[in-house]
């Protein structure tokens, strides 16, 4: 189901669909029309590589809305096609030259350890256009693109920080990669700022999408006095525990509230049907070009659509405020001064971390105990 910011957002984009007729010089008008009429009636074809199933409910289910978004949108215009269940490897690089070699025009790889193998295929395909999601690695036909979850994680990080009555928070952690520290460290900056006497608690799962490793975190978590469970990991199954053991859990990637209609804080979602409307256009308009495309809660790539009618309003309002305020730039919750967790200045007073900073970070902040794991 899309959120209502969506809805709005596809409302507003606009569905003429410009085509160009290719004129070939020295060719009669009957050939040129033909020729037109041939190229126009030729779909664009539109590839998707998910790391989960579409049925994780969370991040491959979420890029998988997106690309249901784009066949709305365009109609018989596109043709989509997706692999589920792809792993970070030499498996990928299969799948994702294997979409080039079917004549897809632009191919979507949407998760990190998609990069290499993207990067690799790119350049044995020139002709084809590729993005990855949350890389950082460029080719003359691969551009990047990533949302700002932790622009989320901080209001979730605030929420938390205000319902919790054991000033104990779980995080359940996929890999130590640098998107999943950034999310750890900012659900700290928030605990430090609206409760300096919560702790957070990190289990890392090795895993993007295992319900049964997830489960098994969020309980061991809960035995440990956790009351309020955040995850960068995609399934359902923490939401679930939180429900059935009557406590708060937060949603990743998309709305999660159907699991834990109790349990349910808020979801972070990610909203990639802009992004990959707004691509599939440029393609056939013929002025996509690789970028670096960052987009968070100013864009609509990022939302939180509700709260759970328990959380006390004028913490609703404060939340909404922050949302507010990281929109129109006023809050920027990594403005120095900011330590580590050894006490090693890494942000100046009044100095704001850069994206790329951020996107390659490799450090906890202060106010996490324990080690990065290699």
């Amino acid at each position: 189901m899309k959120s209502r910011h969506f809805q709005k957002r596809l409302a507003g984009l606009t569905t003429a669909i410009v085509s160009s007729a290719l004129i070939l010089a020295g060719c009669s008008s009957d050939d040129s029309a033909d020729a037109s009429s041939a190229a126009a009636a030729e779909p664009t074809k539109v590839g998707f590589v998910y790391v989960g199933p579409i049925g994780d409910h969370g991040w491959s289910y979420q890029h998988d809305q997106g690309r249901l978004s784009v066949e709305e949108y365009f109609g018989d215009k596109v043709e989509t096609t997706y692999v589920e269940n792809v792993a970070e490897g030499a498996d990928a690089e299969r799948v994702i030259a294997n979409l080039a070699k079917a004549g897809n025009d632009i191919i979507f790889t949407t998760s990190f350890g998609f990069m290499n193998p993207t990067e690799k295929v790119s350049k044995q395909f020139p002709d084809v256009k590729f993005e990855h999601a949350t890389g950082y690695k460029m080719t003359d036909n691969m551009g990047t693109y990533v949302s700002k979850t932790y622009e989320g994680r901080y209001v979730a990080g605030y929420v938390a920080a205000k319902m919790t009555e054991t000033n104990k928070i779980g995080y359940i952690a996929s890999f130590p990669i640098p998107e999943v520290i950034r999310d750890i460290n900012t659900v700290q900056l928030a605990l430090t700022k609206y409760n300096p006497e919560a702790e957070l608690k990190i289990i890392w799962v090795n895993s993007w999408f295992d319900p049964g490793k997830e489960a098994d975190a969020a309980n061991a978590m809960m035995d440990q006095g956790v009351d309020v469970i955040l995850q960068h990991t995609d399934s359902p199954a923490a939401m679930q525990a939180a429900e059935r053991r009557g406590m708060w859990a937060v949603g990743q990637a998309s709305d999660m509230s159907s699991f834990g209609p109790n349990a349910h804080l808020l979801s972070v979602i990610d909203e990639w049907a802009p992004h990959y409307i707004n691509q599939t256009q440029a393609v056939m308009d013929g002025t996509w070009e690789p970028k670096a495309a960052v987009e968070g809660m100013k864009e609509g790539a990022i939302v939180i659509p509700s709260f759970n009618e328990k959380i006390p309003a004028d913490i609703v309002a404060h939340a909404e405020e922050l949302i507010a305020g990281i929109q129109d730039g006023s809050i920027y919750p990594w403005t120095g001064p900011l330590k580590d967790n050894k006490g090693e200045l890494k942000i100046a007073d009044g100095v704001k971390y850069s994206w790329h900073e951020l996107e390659t970070m490799n450090w906890y902040v202060e106010g996490i105990n324990g080690e990065i794991p290699n």
